[in-house]
């Protein structure tokens, strides 16, 4: 299960230069034509760039500013000008909804609520009492109870949980979320309303964070690392999208409340591979790359999905389904400048999944030299035992339920990271990153592989499973600080 996906570079500005209006902007608000749908923007802006120039550079466009973040010198603006990107300049505004104009909008297409990456859960499973942890193949796979009982985390380590909101009332959870750090990102504007960040359409963020920190109580299951605490950070839509402004919005809460690490179970919409060298697509690769990069700046580790459509992403040439915001989504040739994002952005670890028999999960994208780690993310080609499904079990508003996905991978990662930043409280997301890589099982590729374009490269670090599969009773016996 995936909702959909990002490299470090510290944005330094060497030049304050001030944005002036465009040069195609109007001189008058009276010539703007509000004749099109109200659709949201991403809008880039030199650095050094001030809030209020900001403004008057989108309400010159026609548009209106919803939310700047000049640490970045990104800005997110609303406007029903159907020119208005072309007014801005088409290299520095860019609407992901936009990809539906003449399409049915998503919610007449009967969307998913979750991503498209990650499997659909089922109803939940009302047993709110009865202890699961024995069904939880996938916890004893990276030795997450005997961790747990050296050290199940300390709660002043802070995970966001970049996804489709987190039941703050279930029992496994009630004592994990902090509602005071959690915000709704829907308008690419933080919202900290409990309204704007608890799950509406979607059960994913709730089995996601339940993989990183359900209680440690002998009832319904166990977390990675029950100690620590989440965030809920809403960044998918009741469609089930990721759009760019909202992952801006997501990262930048992140830097903001001093999260340790973020969990990004998904990938970046509406293409499944974003463009740096495409007009509009080079506009959102540059607005989510900045938000990760000052992130990491300020002490936060990305950790996201690698992807559920089993592609080589070392060497991609097809991107299978895009833009996925429209009715019929069309294959489409790519190269080395397409990626998923945020997992191939620099400095963010990327995870790829394993089933029960530490095989890699079918699903699974993969790529010698992207992949970072590997984790349980379930197979049901990879039966758990006779009565296992092959699916990771989890938490989800009203009970548990199973999915299987790369987004089920990932929030293992993030517990295991979790447990790290514990252990070595001084550390920063690289020093985080190179522990995760040093503590993983190393795992061989298959001896046997049947499709040869699936081929798996690499020894010790190779292009299925990073530097192999992370071992959280590892993480816990590393030297503290």
């Amino acid at each position: 299960m995936l909702l959909r996906l990002s490299r470090v570079a510290a944005l330094v500005a060497t030049l304050l230069v001030v944005l002036v209006a465009p040069s195609s902007a109007v001189s008058s608000a009276q010539q703007c034509k509000s004749t099109g749908r109200l659709l949201r923007y991403v809008v880039l802006f030199d650095a050094g760039t001030s809030e209020q120039s900001a403004q008057q550079a989108v309400g010159s466009a026609c548009g209106t500013s919803i939310a700047f973040y000049p640490q970045i010198a990104v800005g997110i603006a609303v406007s029903a000008e159907p020119r208005f990107a072309a007014r801005f300049g088409l290299a520095r505004a860019y609407s992901a909804q936009a990809e539906t104009v003449g399409n049915p909008a998503p919610a007449e297409l009967g969307s998913p609520a979750i991503p498209s990456t990650a499997a659909r859960l089922p109803a939940a499973e009302q047993q709110l009492v009865a202890d699961r942890s024995g069904q939880q193949w996938d916890m004893d796979m990276i030795h997450a109870p005997q961790a747990r009982s050296i050290n199940p985390g300390r709660r002043e380590v802070l995970v966001g949980v970049l996804d489709s909101g987190v039941d703050a009332t279930h029992p496994d959870l009630a004592a994990a979320v902090d509602p005071t750090r959690s915000a709704g990102c829907l308008s690419g504007k933080p919202d900290q309303s409990p309204a704007a960040w608890s799950p509406s359409t979607s059960q994913h963020g709730t089995h996601v964070a339940g993989i990183i920190a359900a209680a440690d109580d002998g009832h319904g299951i166990t977390g990675v690392a029950p100690g620590v605490r989440v965030a809920s950070v809403k960044v998918v839509d009741d469609d089930g999208f990721i759009y760019p402004e909202y992952a801006v919005c997501g990262f930048m809460w992140a830097a903001r409340e001093h999260m340790r690490i973020t969990n990004n179970s998904y990938s970046l919409d509406p293409w499944l591979l974003t463009c740096s060298n495409v007009p509009g697509q080079a506009v959102a690769y540059t607005a989510v790359q900045r938000a990760v990069d000052y992130a990491t700046a300020h002490g936060v580790l990305s950790i996201a999905a690698a992807g559920n459509e089993g592609i080589n992403l070392a060497n991609p040439h097809q991107d299978v389904r895009s833009p996925d915001n429209v009715p019929n989504p069309r294959r489409r040739p790519v190269d080395g400048h397409c990626s998923v994002l945020p997992a191939e952005l620099p400095g963010v670890v990327a995870v790829s999944a394993v089933g029960a028999w530490r095989i890699k999960s079918e699903y699974s994208s993969y790529g010698q030299g992207v992949i970072t780690v590997t984790a349980p993310g379930g197979d049901r080609a990879q039966p758990s035992g006779p009565k296992g499904n092959g699916c990771v079990l989890s938490a989800i508003p009203g009970g548990y339920g199973y999915a299987c996905g790369t987004s089920m991978a990932t929030p293992h990662v993030s517990g295991v990271a979790a447990l790290l930043a514990s252990a070595q409280p001084k550390t920063g997301p690289r020093e985080l990153a190179s522990l995760l890589r040093q503590q993983a099982d190393p795992l061989p590729c298959p001896a046997h592989q049947d499709d040869p374009s699936a081929a798996c490269t690499g020894d010790t670090d190779n292009g299925f499973y990073g530097a192999g599969l992370v071992n959280a009773l590892r993480a816990v016996s590393v030297r503290r600080d």
